[in-house]
This record gives structure tokens, sequence and C-alpha cells, in this order.
């Protein structure tokens, strides 16, 4: 059967479910379809290897019917202009971090915190369980911004990155700690400076000394950056993973789409959420010990007593204070929706494969 044939097909019933894997698609009209792929990071950054895989699993179960041109690195969309671009249909899928749309998206604020999990597989399957069951936060997507969510993906976990070493929440404070989205407010309720400030102005700005150290800069690309040449202390405060983020589709071209070819991108979803983030994360976190650790970088972790000590600090205010200035004023019913945010972590976490920075550091023996 030629490519162009199987477009015309549709997918045969097994069971009631449309067998994609074993059965060409459908109804493209015999047309092949490319779609715009944009994202303000690196082909290399941990967040895209997930997303390259996705994108290569379509083509492949597509027999390349579905394929996709990728901009990577800002080069189609300005940082902050990507969302936007997905809603218009200018570019029919990206990566969104929600951190740069905060006050566009309050619900989806609200599954971002610090001191309540502590595996970034787990946290992937709370937002997309979230996303299921909390209708206010769907509709903040796919109403209010134009975008479906495909699949939830995380920026892995943040440790805290440093000149001096850091033991306790003693020595955070006063210390200027350049932070991101959550973890500002998170460095504050430890006693830190947090200090804004974009990704490529970090290593310059530790060099000069203008910071003490970075928070909210996800393992793998801190490594990448040689963050660890100038701020060589790799410490893990019990914070848990970090900075929940969404591939999405326009929801132009999601309506667009055959219910077949939708489908298609469901079952790779599905089969993405089964442990495909530790898969791909893992190695490269590994990698990224071992290199850190090659140019003299040390890992080190605070005490159980110390964490809790942290946790009891930043939470439950730091929820309480999302119900009162986040939710309420947008009409969005904080304690339900953290509800069943609790409930889905009580269902994933402690059940993932992925390891922290300081796991995989201590497993090295």
């Amino acid at each position: 059967m030629q490519r162009r044939d199987f477009l015309k097909l549709s997918g045969a019933s097994v069971g009631g479910a449309i067998a994609l894997s074993s059965v060409p698609l459908s109804l493209l009209a015999g047309n092949d379809r490319n779609m715009r792929w944009a994202s303000y990071i690196s082909q290399q950054a941990i967040p895209s290897q997930l997303d390259t895989w996705f994108m290569e699993e379509i083509k492949r179960r597509s027999e390349g019917a579905i394929d996709f041109s990728q901009y990577w690195s800002a080069s189609l969309h300005g940082v902050g202009d990507h969302l936007p671009a997905v809603r218009d249909n200018r570019s029919q899928m990206s990566l969104i971090s929600p951190g740069y749309y905060e006050s566009s998206m309050p619900a989806t604020r609200g599954l971002e915190w610090y001191y309540r999990m502590s595996q970034a597989d787990a946290l992937q399957l709370v937002c997309r369980d979230v996303y299921e069951n909390f209708a206010p936060l769907r509709q903040e997507w796919e109403e209010r911004h134009g975008a479906k969510v495909l699949y939830w993906t995380n920026w892995y976990h943040a440790p805290l990155v440093t000149r001096e070493p850091i033991n306790s929440v003693e020595d955070l404070r006063g210390k200027r700690i350049r932070a991101y989205g959550v973890m500002n407010d998170t460095i504050e309720r430890l006693g830190g400076s947090p200090v804004p400030m974009a990704a490529p102005e970090v290593y310059t700005s530790l060099e000069r000394g203008v910071i003490d150290g970075a928070a909210g800069f996800e393992f793998v690309t801190a490594v990448s950056y040689q963050l660890h040449e100038i701020a060589p202390h790799f410490t893990d405060m019990g914070d848990g993973p970090h900075a929940p983020a969404a591939t999405v589709m326009s929801m132009r071209e999601w309506e667009s789409l055959p219910e077949e070819v939708r489908t298609l991108f469901e079952e790779v979803a599905a089969d993405l959420y089964e442990r495909k983030l530790a898969e791909i994360y893992q190695p490269a976190a590994e990698q990224a010990v071992e290199t850190a650790l090659e140019d003299g970088a040390e890992f080190a972790t605070w005490s159980e007593e110390e964490k809790e000590r942290a946790r009891d600090i930043v939470q439950p205010e730091q929820v309480e204070q999302w119900k009162t200035e986040v939710a309420e004023p947008n009409g969005i019913d904080g304690d339900a929706m953290q509800e069943v945010v609790r409930e889905a972590i009580d269902r994933h976490d402690g059940q993932g494969d992925l390891k922290t920075p300081y796991e995989i550091y201590q497993a090295r023996g």
C-alpha cells in the first residue's frame, strides 16, 4: 500500500478501539500534513528530547504523512510569544512554560509548587490528572488561549547551585539567588534575596559576583551552561521537581484534524506517559552528573530535619497565598483545585522511577 493510499482509509476497530498502531490512518483527503513546531529553547534542552521523541513517533506511525517543520531556540517566535502564536495558529505546536505567562494563567499557576512532591515523572502525571479532572484548568488553556494540551512535561529538578556551600536555611539567608517563577517566592520565604534574571545572563553574573547562586535552573541545563565552573556546589534542598510545562497544539489545528488523526496523537501521548519521561531524562541527568563531577563540582543535600524545616516555612502558606491572591480574584475555586492536586499527588508521588541529581550521585557508590 502506498503512503497516499493509506490516508484515505479509516482506522480498523478492535474491541471498539481504533488500532492505529497496525492499520494506516485515515481522512487527510490524500494530502500530507506538515505542522510548524516552535520552541523558545534549544533542541538539546531536556524537555526538547521528549518533544523530539513525540514528533518522531507521530511521523513514524503515520508513515511520514504527518511531519513537522521544527523551529528551535526562538528562531520563529520571540520568547513569550509562543502561546499567542499557537492561539493564532502561526505555529501549530509548541512547548509552553507557564512561568512566562503567569498573569494570564492563574489556574495553571496552581500546579507549580515547591516542597509538595519528590519526583519529576510523578509531577507529569499529576498535571495530566488535574487537567483531565478540573475543568477550569482545561478551559484556561483551550478556551482562553486556544491551546490543546497534548501532554505535560516539566524541567526535571533544579538543585541550588552556588559559589559557596549552602547547608541550611541559615546559610541561605541574605544570599542573592537567581530564581524563576514560583522559585522566587520560595527563595524569599527561606530568607534569600531572589534575583529575576534570564538564563544566558547567569554565568556572567556568577562570575562577577552579582549573584551568589541560582535556583530554578534545571540541572542538566545548568551543567550545559557550565554554571558549575563558577558555582561548583549543587545542593538538594528537598524542594522537589521543577517547573511544570506543556506541549500544546493550536485548537484551530486540533479541530481541523480527522478523528483518527486526533486518536493517533492521543495514543502517542498515552505511550509517552508510560515512563517515557524517566527513560529520556535519566540518561541525560546521569551524564550531567558525570560531567559536573569531572569538572570538580560537589553534590550535597540538606538533612531530613532541615528539609522538613524548610517545608514548614514554605508550605502551606505558599498555596494559601495563591488561593487568596490569585485564584479568588480570577473566579477559581482554589480549594477545589488543590483537592484535585492533593489527590493526584497521593496517587502518583513515590511511584516514579526518575532519580534526582543527588540520588544519581549517591548511586555511583
